[in-house]
């Protein structure tokens, strides 16, 4: 055993008396257990505790129950690595042997792994199927495979099945079979499964149920893998179509138990505990991605080249609808990337509504995220966003097809942090052509923005060439070169290749996250970014204000005629005066608008403060039809014989718009 294990081993009985305290804790039962978790001493420590590193930071001095719940998740992943060291090396909270599931373009090592005893966590699994076919014995076991680490355990429950149950169908699918087994030849897979199925499951789900009942023939399913003669056979004769997005249906979570579920806080980076703090629930704005032209995405798959959007409505018909289920009213949208004018729409429906929720999504940074439509998004609860920013140079930006600049993004980035919103950035290193100069800039334009207080989030990711990305298909006109044009039996996404233009990419990845680590703490700005290299790198050519500059770009101020006006505030309580102007007393108004957290006053002559506490009820998300700027200037113009700029602009009105007033 390694001094760890021994040290665990040593302290077995202090494990054995705080875990059911810990899993209580931390599935939202008996929360004043914080105090106990949250100081040294009570909970065991061993070598998952030698991470921590300036809780003050990550949680604050008042910050007892995430402090708590951080330090129950090292203790939890202490416990996981004895199970690794003593028990079961492929053990993992969130996946199960990963490593052989990722990218196995051969299924030997797994058809080896399913040859060998089960593990200790294979009797657990296979334990919870025993109890589950002991009360029903159904005709189909569906498995949605989305990640690797869950190939190796549906492998294991096709065993499991095929040993005890033949008579069951075993169908699989998800997000690993769709972009990894779309070229399977291997038949030894169908020993485990019985058909596998291609994108979008519902049409083919549907065909497959009605073959199994007998009403539909084998040769008329749908984009589904079956064993056919002892060769694996790819079925796609079927015409019945896919489903609409708005008729698929709301997320159904009934049967789980749902309040048994854990948060944990693994890390203190702000934006990764989302994933994994608190229960979200889930669902879609648009099926697929509206800009579908990125070059390292799989763009050619269906996933992300067939877009639908859904309305705002329907989103919030479905977002009521699982709040009633689940008693939750969080929400993660999991598009590819959330179309801005339909998190427009959403936020608008949600304030009509008056639902309090609070919701996060991935977006592109696009200048249509303006100040005032993040503002909006934020009073309808959202709470954080993430997006590419990936190399975070322009050529390469452009090279991607992006359709951004870092610019644009700093600016973007900005509003949301003005608003409120927090902001995670998905940064990559190695794409085909970059230099070490290339790399080098990008980290100097990622510390720009964490000493702008524009990120508070952040993850370095190494760029790997798949399948059915335009740079796979097409590596030649991105000057790489496939290493190997060898197609495996059994998963093909990820592919080897060679870049001879650009750096040595691997060395730069410790460096790159180490620093990142800092700045996500608020610390090392004025470090030079050579001392994060432990090898010679070129000096940064970006200028130390080039964020700086990005963002005193002025925004165009004119509003569209199309733009919507929105007024976000209550109503105005009022009071009618007379004030002495040139020696005539003239009749004004006092309008006060009072805000959750502070109120303001303005003061108007009589016509224009009637008329702006005539309009503002009209300006209410809470309208069916909002009025656009042209329509608002045209009912001012009519009613006060007057142009409507000067008003507009006006220093009352730039203050009532500071409050409230929002240009879509």
């Amino acid at each position: 055993f390694s001094a760890n294990a021994q040290r665990i081993l040593a302290l077995s009985d202090a494990y054995i008396d705080t875990i059911d305290d810990v899993i209580l804790f931390l599935q939202g039962q008996n929360l004043t257990m914080a105090h106990l978790l949250a100081e040294e001493g009570f909970l065991p420590q061993a070598q998952r505790f030698e991470q921590v590193s300036d809780l003050e930071w990550a949680f604050g001095v008042m910050g007892t129950q995430d402090r708590a719940k951080h330090r129950a998740t090292l203790y939890l992943e202490d416990i996981a690595d004895i199970i690794t060291e003593c028990i079961d090396p492929y053990f993992g909270f969130s996946r199960y042997a990963e490593h052989i599931g990722r990218s196995a373009n051969s299924f030997d090592e797994l058809y080896a792994a399913m040859d060998k005893d089960f593990t200790y966590i294979d009797g657990l699994l296979n334990a919870e199927l025993a109890e589950l076919f002991s009360e029903e014995v159904p005709d189909v076991f569906g498995i949605s495979v989305p990640f690797p680490g869950n190939l190796y355990g549906a492998l294991r429950c096709g065993q499991w099945i095929k040993t005890h149950y033949p008579v069951t169908k075993i169908v699989v699918g998800g997000g690993f079979v769709n972009t990894e087994l779309r070229s399977l030849s291997d038949p030894r897979v169908f020993e485990f499964w019985d058909f596998l199925t291609l994108d979008d499951g519902e049409a083919p789900l549907k065909d497959f149920l009605e073959y199994v009942a007998g009403t539909r023939p084998l040769d008329l399913l749908k984009r589904t893998f079956a064993l056919i003669d002892g060769k694996v056979t790819y079925i796609n004769h079927s015409f019945t179509p896919n489903p609409k997005q708005n008729a698929v249906g709301t997320p159904d979570y009934t049967g789980l138990p749902l309040k048994k579920y854990i948060s944990v806080i693994e890390v203190a980076n702000p934006m990764h505990r989302l994933w994994s703090d608190g229960r979200w629930n889930k669902l879609t704005m648009a099926h697929g991605c509206y800009w579908g032209k990125c070059t390292f995405c799989d763009i050619s798959l269906d996933y992300i080249k067939v877009y639908e959007p859904l309305t705002a409505a329907l989103l919030c018909d479905r977002m009521e609808e699982m709040i009633a289920a689940t008693g939750e009213n969080g929400f993660h949208f999991v598009d590819e990337a959330a179309p801005p004018s339909l998190m427009q729409a959403l936020a608008i429906e949600i304030l009509k509504r008056r639902l309090v929720v609070n919701w996060w999504a991935n977006i592109r940074f696009e200048q249509r995220f303006t100040a005032d439509l993040c503002r909006l998004l934020k009073a309808s609860g959202c709470i954080a966003v993430s997006g590419g920013l990936e190399v975070a140079s322009d050529r390469l930006l452009e090279l991607i097809q992006k359709g951004v600049t870092v610019a644009q993004v700093a600016r973007v980035g900005n509003h949301f942090t003005a608003s409120g919103i927090m902001v995670h950035a998905y940064l990559m290193y190695g794409f085909p052509t970059q230099t070490a100069q290339e790399t080098v800039d990008s980290l100097e334009m990622v510390r720009q923005m964490f000493s702008l207080n524009i990120l508070q989030s952040a993850y370095w990711h190494q760029f790997a060439m798949t399948a059915h990305s335009p740079v796979g298909l097409h590596p030649e006109q991105f000057k790489v070169q496939k290493k190997t044009e060898t197609v495996g039996q059994f998963a093909n996404n990820d592919i080897e290749f060679t870049d001879p233009t650009g750096a040595k990419h691997e060395l730069f990845s410790y460096g790159l996250k180490k620093s990142l680590f800092n700045f996500m703490h608020g610390m090392c700005f004025d470090y030079p970014l050579q001392k994060w290299f432990d090898f010679k790198v070129p000096t940064t050519t970006v200028p130390k204000n080039y964020i700086e500059n990005a963002l005193n770009q002025i925004d165009n101020i004119v509003p569209k005629p199309s733009a919507k006006i929105v007024y976000l505030g209550v109503l105005p309580s009022f009071v009618w005066f007379d004030k002495n102007k040139k020696n005539k007393n003239l009749p004004f108004i006092r309008l006060q608008f009072d805000s959750k957290t502070f109120s303001t006053s303005i003061e108007l002559p009589a016509a224009q403060g009637k008329w702006l506490l005539e309009i503002l009820p009209l300006l209410s998300p809470k309208n069916s039809a909002l009025l656009t700027y042209s329509a608002l200037q045209q009912h001012y113009e009519t009613a006060l014989a007057a142009d409507f700029p000067p008003f507009w602009y006006s220093k009352e009105m730039n203050s009532l718009r500071e409050e409230g007033i929002l240009v879509l």
